[in-house]
C-alpha cells in the first residue's frame, strides 16, 4: 500500500484474517501537516473480480466498492463507487461545498495504484 497511497505512514492489523471479509486495520496517513486514521472493514471478496470495504474516518465513512473486469488487449477494468457518508455538520457541509475534493483523492490513488501496477512506480519517498 505504501508504494500507491500517499501520506500512508502506517497500518495497525485490529482483528480477522488480513485481506478476508470481517478483517479491519486502522491505517495512519499524514497529510501536509494534519494527521488522519482511519478503519478499514473489509465487507465483500471476490478475488479477481470484487472487493469491497468501508473506511471510517472521525467525521466520514467512505463505503466503497471495486470491481475489476478484463477488456481486450488483457488489461483490466477498475472501477471504483464510493459513497461519503458525512458524520457531522462540519463533513456534511464540506461534502456540500467542495464534493470534487473527494473524488480528485480516490482518483489519484487509482492512477498511483496503476503506476504502481504497470511500471512500479512508487509514490514512496523513502
Amino acid at each position: 500500500m505504501k508504494h500507491w497511497q500517499r501520506g500512508l505512514v502506517a497500518v495497525e492489523h485490529i482483528s480477522g484474517i488480513p485481506g478476508e471479509f470481517g478483517a479491519k486495520m486502522k491505517i495512519f496517513f499524514k497529510m501536509g501537516n494534519r494527521q488522519l486514521s482511519l478503519i478499514e472493514t473489509i465487507t465483500h471478496k471476490n478475488f479477481p473480480h470484487e472487493f469491497h470495504g468501508i473506511y471510517a474516518a472521525e467525521n466520514i465513512d467512505n463505503h466503497q466498492e471495486n470491481h475489476f473486469s478484463a477488456t481486450s488487449g488483457n488489461h483490466t477494468k477498475w472501477t471504483c463507487t464510493n459513497e461519503f457518508i458525512p458524520l457531522s455538520f462540519k463533513m456534511r457541509l464540506m461534502l456540500w461545498l467542495m464534493p470534487n475534493t473527494f473524488k480528485k483523492q480516490t482518483l489519484r490513488y487509482m492512477r498511483d495504484f496503476k503506476s504502481f501496477a504497470e511500471k512500479e512506480i512508487s509514490v514512496c519517498v523513502n
